[in-house]
């Protein structure tokens, strides 16, 4: 309940240190009532990318692990940016797997909140600039489509959290764009 939590916040002769896990109204109400040390974690805006080159079928079980698997926890998967060159294939595939089957299985379906260069491809919840800033912690994923590992990178760079991003790809040249330039700035 709360009222332990707040308890346990305040424990200073039992605990040594709290890390709390989750979303960023938890990390702040920790932060903020804890009389016991913190160390404070970061939200997770985290994202992959899927490469031109990328394996189909191992994106797939990837990004479905990384969305659906925990999707409250601060390291699920909560942008998916793709290569124009392979979103034709890859993403009725994703919606399939994710909305579809998911939900005639009486699963809970991924909402895909799609920027207008991901809704050529596929039918979802138009998605909003805000979607890609947002650590949804639920069954949402906001989808963009690019150009190149460069254009990937850049937006990535620019709604990242630098919690934790992923490339799949086989690559070599594109991995190496990708993990040389995510966390440059």
């Amino acid at each position: 309940s709360r009222e332990i939590a707040t308890e346990m916040m305040r424990l200073n002769d039992y605990i040594d240190v709290l890390i709390p896990r989750g979303g960023a109204g938890l990390i702040k109400t920790v932060v903020n009532t804890a009389t016991v040390p913190v160390i404070e974690t970061g939200a997770g805006n985290c994202h992959i990318y899927i490469d031109e080159t990328a394996d189909i079928e191992k994106a797939l079980n990837i990004v479905e692990n990384a969305k659906t698997s925990r999707p409250s926890v601060c390291n699920a998967a909560e942008v998916l940016v793709v290569n124009s060159k392979i979103a034709n294939e890859f993403l009725p595939l994703l919606k399939e797997r994710l909305v579809d089957k998911r939900q005639s299985d009486g699963k809970n379906p991924v909402e895909l909140r799609l920027h207008e260069t991901a809704q050529a491809f596929i039918e979802g919840t138009p998605a909003n600039e805000d979607d890609f800033d947002t650590e949804f912690l639920d069954y949402i994923l906001a989808v963009k489509v690019v150009d190149d590992v460069n254009e990937a990178v850049a937006h990535i760079t620019e709604h990242s959290t630098h919690h934790s991003e992923a490339i799949i790809s086989e690559d070599a040249q594109s991995i190496e764009i990708f993990t040389r330039d995510i966390d440059k700035n």
